[in-house]
C-alpha cells in the first residue's frame, strides 16, 4: 500500500533562485542527445531567449539498440556544460551506471536516472550519497509505489533532493509510444513530499502530441515539464519523432503558460 504523504513537501534547490517544487511550473528543454557543438549550442542559445533556465541533453544514451547512436560520452558532457554555462543555464544529463556517477556530476547540476535504470539500487544507492539533485524517472513497467520505493532507496542514504518524472508507462496500446499518465501526477502532489515534473516527449513519442500533453500535465499539478528540441528533428541521431523543432519552442512556452495562468501559477 502507497503511504500518505508525511513529511513536509520538498522544494529542491537546483541553484539559487532556481527551485523545483514551488508554486511556479519549471521548464526544462533541450535535444535528446548532444550531436554536436554547434547543435547543441544553437538549441541552448533558443532555451535561453525564451526565459528557460534549465537544459536537457544526453550524453550517455541507453538505447534498445547496440546499433543505435549511443551518445559522445564525456566529449558530450563537455559541450552540454560549455554551451549551458555560456547562456547560463543550469543542466540535467543521465548517469547510465555507478561508474559513471562522478563524472557526470561534475558537469550536471541535476543527474538523471533513467526509467531503465530506476530499480539499478546500486545506482540508486550512489546518487544517495551525493548532495546533488536527483531526477527519478518511473520505469516504463512500474507501479507508482515501486517508483516512490525507489526513491527511498535514494533518500534513505540521505539524499532527499528528488525530483519524480512521470515519463509514461508501456501498455498494450502501440497509437502513443507509451501512456501519459497524468493521473500519477495529481496522485503524487497528493502522496508524495518529493516534486514531480512530465515527460511528455518521451511519453507521447510523437511531436503532434507534445503540446496537448504538456497541458494536460500541467493541468495535473505537475511541478514542470521537460521537453525536446532540435534543430531538424527529423535528422536527429536519437528520437526525432518525439522532438518539436526549435521554432516551436514559443508556442509551447505560451500554450503551457496557458494553463498555469487558469490555475493561478506562474512559468519559471
Amino acid at each position: 500500500m502507497i503511504m500518505a504523504k508525511e513529511k513536509t513537501d520538498i522544494q529542491v534547490q537546483i541553484r539559487e533562485g532556481l527551485t523545483i517544487g514551488s508554486d511556479e511550473v519549471v521548464l526544462i528543454a533541450g535535444p535528446c542527445s548532444a550531436e554536436s557543438y554547434e547543435q547543441a549550442r544553437r538549441v541552448a542559445q533558443t532555451v535561453a531567449e525564451i526565459g528557460i533556465k534549465i537544459f536537457r541533453g544526453g550524453a550517455f544514451k541507453p538505447r534498445t539498440s547496440p546499433h543505435a547512436f549511443q551518445g559522445l560520452g564525456e566529449e558530450g558532457l563537455k559541450i552540454l556544460r560549455d554551451v549551458a554555462d555560456e547562456f547560463g543555464l543550469a543542466l540535467v544529463t543521465e548517469a547510465l551506471g555507478i561508474e559513471q556517477v562522478e563524472l557526470v556530476a561534475e558537469y550536471a547540476d541535476i543527474i538523471q536516472i533513467g526509467s531503465r535504470n530506476m530499480q539499478h539500487f546500486p545506482l540508486l544507492w550512489a546518487v544517495g550519497e551525493m548532495n546533488k539533485p536527483i531526477m527519478l524517472k518511473r520505469g516504463f513497467m512500474s507501479t507508482v509505489e515501486e517508483w516512490l520505493m525507489a526513491a527511498e532507496h535514494i533518500a534513505n542514504r540521505g539524499n532527499e533532493n528528488i525530483i519524480l518524472c512521470e515519463r509514461g508507462i508501456r501498455s498494450f496500446d502501440h497509437s502513443t509510444r507509451n501512456v501519459f499518465d497524468t493521473s500519477a501526477i495529481a496522485l503524487l502532489k497528493q502522496i508524495s513530499p518529493y516534486p514531480v515534473i512530465g515527460d511528455p516527449s518521451h511519453a507521447t513519442g510523437r511531436r503532434d502530441l507534445i503540446i496537448p500533453a504538456s497541458r494536460a500535465a500541467v493541468a495535473a499539478g505537475a511541478d514542470g515539464l521537460m521537453v525536446e528540441f532540435h534543430p531538424k528533428p527529423d535528422e536527429a541521431l536519437s528520437d526525432g519523432d518525439q522532438a518539436l523543432p526549435l521554432e516551436m519552442l514559443p508556442q509551447w512556452f505560451e500554450e503551457v503558460g496557458k494553463v498555469a495562468a487558469a490555475l493561478g501559477r506562474e512559468i519559471s
